[in-house]
Parts: structure tokens; sequence; C-alpha cells
């Protein structure tokens, strides 16, 4: 996909979840998630701290050459990482807010200055995020991928709330496709958004999954 197109699919996807979130009442912003331990309001909290680190590296770019792309990012951060404390820190931090509608305001601000941040980027340049240097469309996919996975995890306990867009959930289905082998088939049953919590580890793998996926089964959750 081309940088405009990246860019193009991130404003959808944090557009996603500010039209899941900006009319929720405190009550609905302490839901449980997909996330272990996670409220509405932590998880979106989390996501606030990726708009926020999307902000300072769109600008403050690096020399090249990338050591990691959209996909092979994923794979510094495997499934069943130690990630509890961050879920604590981000949990207290959440709770440290008034009332939790007050990190609606704040997500509300920050996603689409990192997508204006986004869209004034050097489309061939560079930058440095958690110890990887990549090329800027790359960067926009991780945080695409990221945002519609969670998107998922945030509407869990809202059924009335929109999903993802088709666009951004076509870059996080290429991100999990690039994290299976070549000739890995995935099973027909699967929708997009089935397809993206079971690679996540949102859901588990049936008998028919394993039975489909063969030997590929037991490289799933493929990211956490």
């Amino acid at each position: 996909m081309t940088a405009m197109g990246q860019h193009i699919a991130l404003a959808q996807a944090y557009d996603g979840v500010i039209r899941v979130v900006a009319d929720l009442d405190d009550a609905d912003l302490q839901r449980p998630t997909r996330c272990r331990g996670w409220l509405v309001a932590d998880l979106l909290f989390h996501l606030l701290c990726d708009a926020q680190r999307a902000l300072v590296a769109l600008a403050t770019p690096v020399a090249g050459p990338p050591d990691a792309d959209d996909v092979s990012y994923w794979r510094s951060f495997p499934p069943g990482g130690d990630g509890a404390r961050h879920a604590w820190w981000a949990r207290r931090s959440a709770a440290a807010f008034d009332r939790p509608s007050g990190v609606v305001r704040i997500w509300s601000d920050t996603a689409p200055a990192a997508v204006r941040a986004a869209g004034a980027a050097d489309p061939d340049g560079c930058v440095s995020t958690q110890g990887h240097v990549l090329r800027v469309p790359d960067f926009l996919a991780t945080l695409t991928t990221e945002a519609v996975i969670h998107h998922l995890d945030l509407v869990l306990d809202l059924p009335d709330a929109p999903l993802p867009g088709a666009l951004a959930c076509r870059v996080a289905v290429t991100t999990v496709d690039g994290l299976l082998s070549d000739d890995t088939v995935r099973p027909s049953g699967w929708d997009d958004a089935g397809y993206l919590l079971k690679a996540a580890g949102r859901e588990p793998l049936t008998d028919r999954d394993r039975a489909e996926l063969g030997k590929a089964a037991r490289w799933f959750p493929l990211l956490g």
C-alpha cells in the first residue's frame, strides 16, 4: 500500500476508535474489554500512548536504513511476553483521571493530531520507535494494526458500537498474513474480525481451525 494509503488507513482506524468512545458515559467507559484486566478507559489510555508515541516519532525523523518493516516489527514482541507491568501501569494511569471521560477528551485531541503528523511526514523517511527504525509507511501500518485489534477489544461489551473500517482492517489483515508462512491457507470460515481476534489470541482456535491450519496452528497467537 502507498504511503498515502497507509495515512488514510490510520485516519480511518483512529476515527473508528473515536466513534466507539465519543458518546460513552462514565459507566460504559468502565465496561470490560478483551484485554485482561483492562476496562474501556484503560485500553483507550493505552491507545493514547500509541498516538503520543506517533507524534514524537514523526516529529523526530531519523536516518535509515530501516531494521524492520510492518510485519517483522511484530516479531520483536512475542505473544505472552512480559506485558503485565505495562498493563498495570496503564490501568493505574487511567484511574488517575477525575473521570473516565477525561481519557476520551485527550484521545479525541491527540489521535487526529497524530494523523495530521502522519500526513505531513516524508513518505520516504524513517522514524525510530520501540527500539526499531522503520520507514514511515511501515510505521503507520503498525499503528493501524494495533488500533484495529484494540478497536475489536474495546467493543466486547458494547454490542451497538461500530466495527473498524474496511481499509484499516485490510492493513491489519495484511500484517497478520505476513506473519504466516506463504503456504498457509486461512480457514474458510474466518471473517476478517475473527481472523484478527484469533491471530491476537483473543479467541481460541477450534479443533476445526487446527485441522485446517495444520502445522501453522502452533504459531498462534501470532501477535499479542
